[in-house]
C-alpha cells in the first residue's frame, strides 16, 4: 500500500512572449503584484520557433522568464493559469493578445506548463486546466527533453536558464526544511 504524503513546495515560473518589449514594466509589476517578488529573470530569448503567435501579436518575438521568490504548493497550478489568463487580457488590444503568459512549476524532477488545452500527455488538473510534463531532470543528464516537449523550452539557452532556477530552488527549499526543524 502507498501511504499518500504532501508534496514539496515548487518554484513558480512564469514565460511571457512579447513582440513589444515595452510592456515589460508593466507585466513585471503586475506579476509581482499577483505572485510576490521575483526572485530571477531572464535575459531576453528570442522566439522564433514557430510563427504561430505572429498573427496574433506580430513579429519579432521574445521570451522573458521569471521565478518567483515564494515557493507554492503543486496544486495552486490551475488557479495560478486562470490568473495569468486574466493578465493577458489585461493587455489585450482589439481582442488580440500582445503577450502571452505561460505559467508553470519547476522541483528537484520535473518541469510542468500550465495550459488549456487537452493532450494524450497531459494531466487534468481541475479548472479546465491540463499539467504539460514539459522536461525531466534525471542527476546524471539534467533537463532532458520529451517528444512533446515545446522547442523553445528545448532550447539550450532556456535549458540553462531552469538549471539555475532548480539550482535556486534547491537551496530555498533547504532553507524552508531548516525553518520547519
Amino acid at each position: 500500500m502507498s501511504i499518500p504524503k504532501d508534496s514539496d513546495p515548487a518554484k513558480l515560473v512564469v514565460g511571457c512572449i512579447m513582440h513589444d518589449k515595452a510592456c515589460i514594466e508593466k507585466l513585471f509589476s503586475l506579476l509581482e503584484e499577483t505572485f510576490g517578488p521575483v526572485d530571477m529573470i531572464s535575459r531576453w530569448l528570442g522566439f522564433a520557433f514557430t510563427d504561430y503567435y505572429y498573427k496574433e501579436m506580430g513579429s519579432p518575438l521574445f521570451r522573458k522568464v521569471f521565478a518567483f521568490k515564494h515557493l507554492i504548493a503543486q496544486d495552486e497550478l490551475a488557479l495560478i493559469k486562470e490568473k495569468t489568463n486574466e493578465l493577458e487580457i489585461k493587455f489585450m488590444t482589439s481582442g488580440k493578445r500582445a503577450i502571452n503568459i505561460d505559467p508553470g512549476y519547476l522541483v528537484s524532477s520535473r518541469f510542468i506548463l500550465a495550459t488549456g488545452k487537452e493532450y494524450s500527455h497531459r494531466i487534468y488538473i481541475g479548472r479546465k486546466i491540463y499539467a504539460d510534463l514539459t522536461l525531466m531532470y534525471s542527476k546524471k543528464e539534467g533537463f532532458k527533453t520529451l517528444e512533446w516537449t515545446y522547442p523553445d523550452y528545448a532550447s539550450q539557452s532556456m535549458i540553462l536558464f531552469l538549471s539555475k532556477i532548480r539550482d535556486k530552488y534547491l537551496l530555498d527549499l533547504k532553507a524552508m526544511q531548516r525553518k520547519i526543524k
